[in-house]
C-alpha cells in the first residue's frame, strides 16, 4: 500500500512539475514581450540619456529576473542555494567568468547582480521574446569579435560588471570541460578584476542536450558559489598576445575542472 502511494505521489510530483514549467517559461516570454512593449518605452520616455536609459532597463530586468526565479522556486522546479549572493550583488567593475550547465544560469546571476552586463550569442538579437529586453539593455552582441572587445572593455571602465561563459555555450552533458578563447582573449586585453562562479545543477536538467519540457524525475538544486585562487593575469613582454591568451584559456580550463571535481 506504502508503496502504491509513493508511486502516485511521484507520478503527481512530476506532472506537477511539468505544469509548472511550461507556465513559468510561458511568463518569461510573455513577460519579455510586455517589457518591450509597454515598459521600456515608457522609461525612454521618463528617463533622458542612452546610459541611463539602459541602467534602468537593467535593474528592470534584474528584479523581473529575480522573480522569475522566485516563481521557479515557489513552484517547487528548483531549488535554489546562492550561497554568495550577499557579496555578488556588491560587485564592480569585474569580470565574471562561470561554468554554464543549465539553460537558467545567466537569469540567476542577472538575477542576484543588479549592475551587470553580458555578451550574447547574436542570433538571439532575432528572437521575438527576448530582443527587445536585450537590446533595450544594451547587452554585446559576440557577432564582431573586434567590437566585442572594445564593448567589453567600455563596459568595464564604466563599472558594469560583465558576466561571461567561457564555454561559449552549454555543457554537454557527460562531456569533458572546453573552454574557447573568448573569455581569456577579453580578460588578458581589459585587464579587469576576475571574479569566479561554480555552478552545479543536481540532477542535471536543461542543459544543451534537451528541451524544456524533458524534467528530471525529482525537483532539481541549483547551486551557485564564489571560488577563489583564480589564476591570475600575467602579461610576458616579447609573447605574442595570441599565445598568452591560449596559455591563459587553458589555466582556466584546468581551475574550473578542478574546482567542480572538488565541489561534486
Amino acid at each position: 500500500m506504502f508503496k502504491a502511494l509513493n508511486c502516485v505521489y511521484k507520478a503527481l510530483n512530476y506532472l506537477w512539475r511539468l505544469f509548472a514549467t511550461a507556465t513559468c517559461f510561458s511568463l518569461f516570454g510573455v513577460g519579455g514581450l510586455i517589457l518591450t512593449v509597454l515598459v521600456f518605452p515608457l522609461q525612454k520616455l521618463c528617463i533622458r540619456g542612452e546610459q541611463a536609459q539602459k541602467r534602468a532597463a537593467r535593474k528592470t530586468v534584474h528584479y523581473s529576473f529575480r522573480f522569475f526565479i522566485a516563481m521557479m522556486a515557489f513552484t517547487r522546479i528548483f531549488k535554489f542555494d546562492l550561497r554568495d549572493r550577499a557579496e555578488l550583488a556588491q560587485l564592480q567593475g569585474q569580470l565574471i567568468l562561470a561554468n554554464h550547465p543549465s539553460l537558467i544560469d545567466v537569469v540567476v546571476l542577472l538575477s542576484i547582480i543588479p549592475n551587470a552586463d553580458c555578451v550574447v550569442k547574436a542570433h538571439l538579437f532575432s528572437n521575438p521574446f527576448i530582443r527587445g529586453v536585450i537590446k533595450n539593455a544594451g547587452y554585446i552582441s559576440n557577432a564582431d569579435p573586434e567590437a566585442l572587445l572594445d564593448a567589453c572593455k567600455l563596459s568595464l571602465e564604466q563599472g558594469n560588471n560583465l558576466i561571461i561563459f567561457p564555454e561559449g555555450t552549454r555543457t554537454v552533458p557527460g562531456k569533458e570541460l572546453v573552454f574557447q578563447r573568448g573569455a581569456a582573449n577579453i580578460a588578458l586585453r581589459c585587464q579587469a578584476p576576475i571574479t569566479t562562479v561554480l555552478i552545479n545543477v543536481t540532477p542535471s536538467t536543461l542543459t544543451k542536450a534537451e528541451s524544456w519540457y524533458q524534467i528530471p524525475s525529482e525537483k532539481a538544486k541549483f547551486m551557485l558559489q564564489l571560488t577563489r585562487n583564480v589564476p591570475s593575469i600575467s602579461t610576458a613582454a616579447g609573447t605574442p598576445m595570441s599565445k598568452q591568451v591560449r596559455h591563459y584559456c587553458r589555466e582556466l580550463e584546468s581551475y574550473f575542472k578542478q574546482e567542480l571535481l572538488t565541489h561534486d
